[in-house]
C-alpha cells in the first residue's frame, strides 16, 4: 500500500487524542476533587475507609465480589435505585476520591451495596446474622466456606462461633478476612448530599 505508512500514523495520532483527550482529561480533572467541608458541621466528607473495613475492602476486591453487586446509585429518572431503597442521592466522583480502583460493578445480579450500612440496620442484619449468611450462601449467592474453619470444641463454645449446627463437639469459626469483608460492608454508605449531588430543578416552562 502506497500510503500506508501515513494511513497507520494517522490512525495512530487520532486515537491518540482521542485518548488523551478522554481519558487524560477526564483522570486529571477527577484528581483534582477534594474533599468537601461542611462549615456548620466542621467535617470534611467523605470519610476515609479505616481499620479493619479498610482491610475488608481488599476481601471484597479480591474475591469479586463486584462482579454481582454495584456501588453505585444512579440518579433519579435511569432507574428506580431510590424506590428499591439503594439511595436517596446519586453517585458523583467525590465519593470515591480515596479509592485508586474502586469496586462500581458492572451487573446488579445482586443488590446494589453502597449504601448497605444503613440498609443493614434497618432490617435488624448484624455481623452474627451477615456472618451466618456468607457462611450458608443463600438462593443468589454462592457459600464463602473457606472463609471459616470447623473447629472442635474444647469446654465451651467461643463466642465469636456462629449459631449454626457444626456437627456434635464441632463449631464454625469466622476467620479475621470474614469478619473484615463484614465490618467493610457494615461501612458502607453515601448519605451525604454534596453540592453537585443534588437533583438539577425541572425548567419552568417558557424559558430556555
Amino acid at each position: 500500500m502506497k500510503n500506508g505508512a501515513l494511513f497507520f500514523l494517522g490512525v495512530f495520532g487520532a486515537i491518540a487524542l482521542s485518548w488523551g483527550g478522554v481519558v487524560l482529561a477526564s483522570s486529571h480533572q477527577i484528581s483534582k476533587i477534594q474533599p468537601y467541608y461542611d462549615t456548620l458541621e466542621s467535617q470534611f466528607y467523605p470519610y476515609k475507609q479505616a481499620g479493619i473495613a479498610a482491610e475488608g475492602e481488599q476481601v471484597y476486591k479480591s474475591m469479586g465480589c463486584a462482579a454481582c453487586h454495584t456501588q453505585e446509585v444512579r440518579r433519579p429518572g435511569l432507574g428506580y435505585d431510590d424506590l428499591r431503597g439503594w439511595g436517596k442521592r446519586q453517585s458523583v466522583a467525590r465519593d470515591y476520591i480515596y479509592e485508586s480502583t474502586p469496586p462500581l460493578g458492572e451487573l446488579r445480579r445482586g443488590p446494589d451495596l453502597t449504601n448497605f450500612g444503613p440498609r443493614a440496620v434497618k432490617l435488624g442484619l448484624d455481623e452474627t446474622h451477615l456472618l451466618t449468611q456468607l457462611y450458608l450462601g443463600s438462593a443468589g449467592m454462592p457459600p464463602y466456606r473457606f472463609l471459616f474453619e470447623r473447629q472442635k470444641v474444647i469446654g465451651e463454645p467461643l463466642s465469636t462461633a456462629l449459631p449454626i449446627n457444626a456437627g456434635p463437639g464441632y463449631q464454625i469459626i469466622p476467620s479475621y478476612h470474614a469478619k473484615a469483608l463484614v465490618a467493610y460492608l457494615l461501612s458502607l454508605k453515601q448519605d451525604y448530599v454534596y453540592p453537585e449531588a443534588q437533583p438539577l430543578e425541572p425548567a419552568k416552562e417558557g424559558t430556555n
